[in-house]
């Protein structure tokens, strides 16, 4: 992507996040989800892209409502994600605010759209994070209502969008923000 029309940029954006939610194999398909600690230190960890709209006014992923991520989040919905393609040369990281959608109808649609692999890992026992004696101690239970209770969509409103061409000639970066309804790009040094 050697643009420098922050419209084609931005199409080019919402075009590749919307086909790593669907490519297993895309880049961008496992951000590094970025929050705030509940003791207020920075925590980051991988997540899989579950959804993104063309007009990249929101992105989701998939949690289980133990997990720290949901607490940090619940706690300061604040969240940054960051995506790097080696082969595009391209960084991009998105800032916004988190809502969590647990046993609500955003949820019932992901849980119904979800593969059973895919629902059977909120049904492991004990929950995310807990410290285990072996390795192997963690079980999965059979209580399909139980994992339906624990299944979270978080979605992030993003608030900004930074994008970053890594190119030899020199880097281009650009943000993009929303004020009110209308978007508004920005050319910064790389």
């Amino acid at each position: 992507m050697n643009s420098a029309d922050p419209d084609e940029i931005f199409s080019d954006i919402a075009v590749r996040l919307v086909a790593a939610v669907g490519d297993r194999r895309h880049a961008w398909r496992t951000p590094t989800l970025a929050t705030i600690g509940l003791d207020g230190a920075p925590r980051a960890r991988t997540v899989v892209l579950r959804g993104a709209d063309a007009a990249c006014a929101r992105v989701r992923f998939h949690s289980d409502m133990r997990s720290a991520k949901c607490a940090e989040l619940g706690a300061d919905g604040r969240a940054s994600l960051h995506f790097y393609d080696a082969e595009a040369k391209l960084q991009l990281r998105i800032e916004g605010h988190a809502a969590l959608h647990c046993a609500d109808a955003t949820a019932e649609a992901a849980w119904q759209a979800a593969g059973l692999s895919a629902r059977r890992t909120y049904t492991i026992e004990p929950g995310p994070g807990i410290f285990l004696d072996q390795p192997d101690d963690a079980v999965f239970s059979a209580d399909p209502a139980a994992a339906f209770a624990r299944f979270v969509v978080v979605e992030i409103a993003v608030a900004s969008i930074e994008w970053l061409y890594l190119r030899a000639e020199g880097h281009r970066r650009i943000l993009f923000t929303q004020v009110g309804g209308t978007r508004q790009a920005r050319w910064r040094a790389p």
